[in-house]
């Protein structure tokens, strides 16, 4: 796991709790060392502060996207929303705002670990799904519309596929988060509704009337068919 933060106290005591609960923990104070070790160690987690020297954590996580799939944590000490969708738009899977609870930040990094670490899909789960032009391969993570290739972030991979092989399933945003991201922490839904955004974007014809991920009023959002 790599931790990248320039404030030396915090660095310090985010570093310590994950060696208590039995995480190997590499530490770059600024921006050019976090890519030099993201690419030498290839973590299986990054925890990445937005504001660093030398490189700022939005380049960062932009540069190390291209080349890894590795899930990247961002941390901001700013509560706006530019800010958090920045992050989220240049890659990283999810930010927490400081201060922030020690706790949470665990419980996520344990999520994030598990799938990281997760086995490759099981027997019950099909290998492809295609309907009406959206083709999925859920082997080789790639998605195809009308026989063209989409790109996508993970995460946006992720809740696509979740949601396309349980068609006609309303989910609510934290059950979306507990199956797409490992955890369900109630006031971290706009993580959803921002990838969900995306998704819209690049699979529907009209994102603004979407008739593939739809939202359902008073509970989340369902993939029609």
């Amino acid at each position: 796991m790599l931790l990248v933060e320039d404030d030396d106290t915090l660095q310090a005591a985010v570093q310590y709790n994950l060696s208590r609960e039995g995480y190997n923990v590499l530490t770059a104070g600024d921006g050019e060392r976090a890519v030099e070790m993201a690419r030498r160690h290839r973590p299986k987690v990054i925890v990445l502060d937005l504001m660093l020297p030398r490189m700022d954590g939005l380049e960062v996580c932009r540069m190390l996207r291209r080349e890894m799939t590795s899930p990247i944590l961002m941390l901001t000490a700013w509560d706006r929303e530019i800010d958090k969708v920045s992050g989220l738009d240049v890659g990283a899977d999810d930010y927490m705002t400081k201060p922030f609870s020690m706790r949470e930040l665990m419980a996520r990094v344990k999520a994030m670990m598990r799938r990281a670490e997760m086995e490759p899909p099981q027997n019950n789960v099909p290998e492809a799904v295609s309907v009406e032009g959206l083709n999925l391969d859920l082997k080789a993570r790639t998605a195809k519309l009308e026989g063209k290739p989409l790109e996508m972030k993970p995460k946006e991979y992720d809740l696509l596929a979740f949601l396309a092989t349980h068609p006609g399933k309303a989910f609510t945003r934290n059950e979306l988060l507990d199956q797409v991201w490992g955890y369900d922490f109630v006031g971290y839904t706009r993580t959803v509704d921002v990838h969900v955004r995306w998704l819209r974007e690049k699979i529907e014809l009209e994102p603004g009337s979407p008739r593939r991920i739809v939202t359902v009023r008073g509970t989340g959002y369902r993939y029609d068919i």
